[in-house]
């Protein structure tokens, strides 16, 4: 069976984004494995018509040894080998199709595909919609719905189509040994049908608030956890135990409604299934007492009753699954088939290396809000080589117009340009290939510190990582590093978000990440500020290394930096409001002067200020 694994590519991706209406949107996942899910449909028809096949069967097989006597098997020789191997290789056959094909083709394959488009699509997300949603909740989204969506294809497939053609097959096979046993049984399924119909909506509604409180949940467990050193610091484990315990809260309430509702349904189910056989055997009996039926009838209709009420419970529960699955789906499509705020154009531009001119042209972004904050009508022209350090108040919008430069936001009025092109009119991968950027609080992965320092160019080999590591003076605490499995130096992997290394160690891995990645365009927020000052000496060298005939944006406050720069801008409320050299700045007597009297004379005029 082992051509069922080569059925569909579980790597294709999806084409264009996913649609935002549940059908269209569970289509779009699966599509690719279609053809492969219609041949598990009609292999699992085909195994529900061998149930009706199998007990008309024995009903003819009663039937006939009643009447045969001895010379029974002399007589139906041929027949009896031919029914011998429909139950000892077609059923068996159908049964081995029908696991291969959910074992080894869908199951793994599927799971496999939903996930590689969800996070495919997550991954093209704007920096604005990750800061605004939990990343645990995100990742357990993208696996709740993959996991859902593959359990229902599997399931209904299996179940649903096997239980149509057995309950169609078995009212034909009762209709032809009398109408009224099929009548029976064909009222029976549309009473069953009825029932399935008025809870299942249910069960799906109360199945969505569950999966939205579990992902609540989640997010609120990872948060936590994520942040256990605040957590420490501030004394507040019991604020966050309360925390998780309201969350818990509302998790078993939704749990609850679901559970009521399910637990009626199966009641139900129970009744139904003991009412089946009583109808159809009790008809079967008293048509044979009426000499309307033979034996075989009885058979046959006590064989399909039994089969029915068991298969009645089995497909009922697999059709409460699939509609809890349904709302599972739901839930994950709202979260992550939201579309993407920053898209590229359809048709990007080239972009050679770029000679690193920059200019923001009357650029407005207030973060989607009219509250204040951000750009209003920011310019600045950089010229290639220059280097240009941002100073300002905290919320001054120096940290806005960085993260704009690489379309991290897309500007909401104005424009960016580097060497002359919109960044919009540009691929942004493009884009953020010729920007490097270090800031204060640095990204670590738990990878090796070798896989983290070549993040900036993953082609490079491990010299030319070594050399990055020497030259952002990385290399000599990066040789002395262990982790909890014993792997040393380079190999020696970093925990969660960098955690086993000092603030120090991380931005200086940043800044070899940034040296390996040889861009054009270097944007620095604060790279030093987490250092000590034997270290900043060491790594402004390397940075004055690095800068060299690039062109520099800095968000800077100190002297050690400021004084590299070419041209200082002063910020105020998202606009430029003096520019100029260090010493021209201070002889004008303005915001600048007035910032810098306060770090350079340990906040001399502070009371006053404040008073």
């Amino acid at each position: 069976m082992q051509w069922s694994e080569r059925l569909f590519d579980p790597d294709r991706p999806g084409d264009g984004p996913p649609p935002r209406e549940f059908a269209a949107f569970a289509r779009w996942l699966v599509a690719g494995a279609w053809p492969t899910v219609g041949l598990l449909a009609v292999v699992s028809l085909a195994i529900g018509v061998t149930e009706a096949l199998a007990a008309w069967l024995i009903g003819w097989v009663v039937d006939e040894a009643a009447a045969g006597a001895t010379a029974f098997f002399e007589a139906h020789g041929a027949a009896l080998i031919a029914i011998a191997l429909f139950f000892v290789a077609v059923k068996p056959g159908l049964m081995i199709v029908s696991s291969a094909l959910t074992s080894r083709a869908l199951g793994p394959g599927l799971f496999h595909m939903i996930v590689g488009r969800l996070h495919h699509h997550t991954l093209g997300q704007s920096v604005g919609f990750f800061e605004e949603d939990f990343t645990g909740r995100l990742a357990q989204k993208q696996l709740q719905t993959a996991q859902a969506l593959t359990d229902s294809v599997l399931e209904g497939m299996n179940a649903v189509g096997f239980a149509a053609a057995a309950a169609l097959g078995a009212i034909v096979a009762l209709g032809a040994i009398d109408w009224r046993l099929g009548l029976v049984l064909a009222g029976w399924v549309a009473l069953y049908a009825a029932f399935v119909g008025y809870f299942l909506p249910r069960i799906r509604r109360r199945s969505e608030r569950r999966a939205e409180a579990r992902a609540g949940l989640s997010g609120q467990l990872v948060d936590s956890l994520a942040h256990m050193a605040t957590v420490k610091l501030f004394a507040h484990a019991g604020r966050e135990e309360a925390a998780a315990t309201a969350a818990l809260g509302r998790f078993r309430e939704a749990a609850l409604a679901f559970g009521r509702t399910v637990q009626s349904f199966r009641a139900g189910l129970a009744i139904l299934g003991g009412v089946l056989p009583v109808l159809l055997i009790g008809t079967a009996l008293a048509l044979w007492s009426a000499d309307a039926a033979s034996v075989g009838a009885i058979a046959t209709a006590g064989f399909l009753a039994l089969r029915l009420g068991q298969m009645s419970g089995w497909v009922s529960f697999t059709a409460m699954g699939i509609f809890s699955n349904v709302g599972v789906i739901e839930d994950g499509m709202r979260t992550l088939a939201k579309p993407h705020r920053v898209v590229d154009p359809p048709a990007p531009r080239a972009f050679p290396r770029a000679r690193g001119a920059v200019a923001f042209e009357d650029v407005v972004f207030r973060y989607g809000n009219d509250r204040g904050g951000g750009l209003d009508g920011f310019s600045l022209a950089i010229a290639p080589g220059e280097k240009v350090a941002l100073v300002g108040r905290s919320g001054a919008g120096k940290s806005t117009a960085l993260k704009l430069l690489p379309r991290l936001h897309d500007v909401e009025g104005g424009r960016i340009t580097l060497d002359g092109v919109d960044v919009r009119e540009v691929a942004q991968e493009d884009l953020r290939r010729r920007i490097a950027m270090v800031t204060q609080e640095t990204a670590m992965f738990n990878r090796s510190a070798l896989d983290n320092i070549r993040y900036g160019k993953p082609e490079a080999d491990f010299e030319e990582a070594v050399a990055a590591a020497e030259q952002a003076a990385a290399h000599d605490f990066v040789l002395g590093l262990r982790d909890h499995r014993g792997r040393e130096g380079y190999a020696a992997h970093l925990g969660e978000d960098g955690v086993k290394l000092s603030g120090g160690q991380r931005q200086r891995i940043a800044l070899a990440r940034a040296i390996l990645k040889d861009a054009p365009v270097l944007a620095l927020d604060e790279a030093t500020a987490a250092l000590d000052s034997e270290t900043e000496a060491a790594v402004q060298a390397a940075l004055a290394q690095l800068m060299e005939g690039r062109t520099v944006i800095a968000i800077a406050h100190r002297l050690s930096t400021i004084a590299r720069m070419d041209r200082i801008v002063v910020m105020d409320h998202g606009r430029i409001v003096e520019a100029g050299t260090h010493d021209a700045l201070l002889a004008r007597g303005g915001l600048y002067a007035e910032l810098w009297a306060h770090q350079s004379g340990g906040f001399l005029g502070l009371d006053e200020a404040a008073a």
